[in-house]
């Protein structure tokens, strides 16, 4: 294990506080952190222009391609997303950088101070800690991430963002946003705001109702998809069409047509805010843009290394921590289209946080993979391998329980290898949690 510096302590046991003083359930709400900013001088209020993302799936990818186009463009961008995936400083990215240990322990301490008796919750406490890196950092614009919702969540306190977008709407976390979509969407609809562009992606027409009615009430500019803009592939070529005409855009590197979907988004989030660089630029930003752990191909580290001493050949190992129903929708579309290509039998690593609708995840994949091979994501709140497996065959998928990733790899190796099939496709996915620690032993 690598020592520890001292900032590197610091920072864990800041977080190990805030994590134990954490209110024991989740409760939404606006009341703390806006107390904590006052303490610390309100540094949300010191912002360079702010992009605002709320939505179920693709928040992260989204952010990542306007980030990356707006720095294409030439502008230092700052970044907040969640959760990490190996060290927490990718949460927070300063003109394009991961914040360094030394100011991430000075933002974190600083919060900790004004905090008090406040009972801040984690994130809460990171979003502050966010803000404060942002004011003192110079920067031209803040692309910034939601964790949970919208309308209650800490990052809501920006009054006037230069847009607010929305990416697909699924069901997830209806414990707190509510059980049918227009509910989830009125609480993501809380991100937009009077006089700012309300820019959403493709949305199931309920969503998209409530959506339009919140815009329509507050005064949002709307920038709806299929209405306001539009795109689709053309050549090999991503040919985005808005009320000032065609741009002849790169298709992205990340894999997955949903991905084009979330590339396409980005293009009308930057535009609507008016922080859009050149056709140029918007297609360097598209090509360059990188998000881990989504259909991200493994080529090095352990699980590779141990195929290819068994067989000679790296194979082939995917690694996406998408871990709800339409989530798996997106990547069972990823995964025929590369058997079209190139056929496989496909094997499933699959983890899972216990809270997620586990049954509709593997109802995506019925007749599309040969098995299923569970484990126990690395997190206390998560299915047991055996539990996940029992659910996946009540889907109509063959599933078995592993002890481990290893040995789920080692089975698909040799469950592939005594059918005569050839390699497998194996994608690791159900879980970010579980994608982090793999990316982790992959460093």
């Amino acid at each position: 294990m690598i020592p520890q510096t001292a900032a590197q302590a610091a920072i864990q046991s800041i977080l190990d506080g805030f994590a134990e003083r954490s209110l024991a359930e989740i409760v939404l709400g606006l009341d703390r952190i806006t107390q904590a900013l006052d303490r610390l001088g309100n540094p949300h209020e010191k912002l360079p222009p702010v992009i605002h993302i709320a939505g179920t799936n693709g928040k992260g990818s989204t952010c990542a391609y306007i980030r990356s186009i707006l720095a294409a463009g030439g502008l230092k961008v700052h970044g907040f997303t969640s959760p990490h995936l190996v060290r927490f400083n990718e949460r927070i990215v300063l003109a394009g950088e991961e914040i360094g240990d030394e100011q991430l322990a000075s933002v974190l301490g600083r919060c900790e101070s004004a905090a008090g008796d406040l009972p801040l919750s984690y994130f809460e406490a990171v979003t502050a800690a966010a803000f404060l890196a942002f004011a003192e950092t110079p920067g031209d614009v803040v692309v910034l991430e939601t964790g949970l919702g919208g309308r209650l969540d800490a990052t809501n306190v920006i009054e006037h963002p230069r847009a607010a977008v929305i990416t697909p709407i699924a069901l997830d976390h209806q414990s707190w946003l509510g059980e049918t979509l227009p509910e989830i969407a009125g609480e993501k609809a809380g991100i937009l705001k009077s006089g700012a562009a309300f820019v959403t992606g493709q949305q199931r027409a309920d969503a998209l109702e409530t959506l339009k009615s919140k815009a329509l009430a507050i005064g949002a500019n709307p920038h709806v998809y299929n209405e306001d803009w539009s795109y689709r592939q053309e050549s090999g070529r991503l040919v985005y069409e808005d009320e000032n005409g065609l741009c002849d855009l790169s298709l992205p590197r990340l894999a997955g047509n949903h991905q084009i979907d979330n590339a396409a988004l980005a293009v009308a989030a930057v535009k609507a805010a008016g922080l859009a660089p050149s056709e140029d630029a918007i297609s360097e930003g598209i090509e360059k843009a990188h998000w881990p752990a989504r259909m991200q191909r493994l080529t090095e580290g352990p699980l590779v290394h141990m195929v290819e001493r068994h067989t000679g050949d790296p194979g082939e190992i995917w690694l996406d921590g998408g871990h709800n129903p339409h989530a798996a929708q997106a990547l069972a579309r990823t995964l025929a289209d590369l058997e079209e290509r190139s056929p496989k039998p496909v094997i499933l690593i699959c983890g899972m946080q216990a809270n997620k609708d586990a049954h509709g995840f593997f109802h995506a994949f019925e007749d599309l993979v040969s098995t299923v091979l569970t484990v126990k994501s690395p997190t206390n709140n998560s299915y047991d391998a055996e539990d996940l497996a029992r659910i996946a065959q009540d889907a109509g998928v063959p599933a078995e329980a592993m002890e481990s990733v290893t040995a789920a790899v080692e089975q698909a190796m040799r469950d592939t290898g005594r059918s005569g099939e050839g390699m497998p496709r194996i994608l690791i996915c159900g879980s970010l949690y579980l994608a982090g620690h793999i990316l982790e032993d992959h460093k």
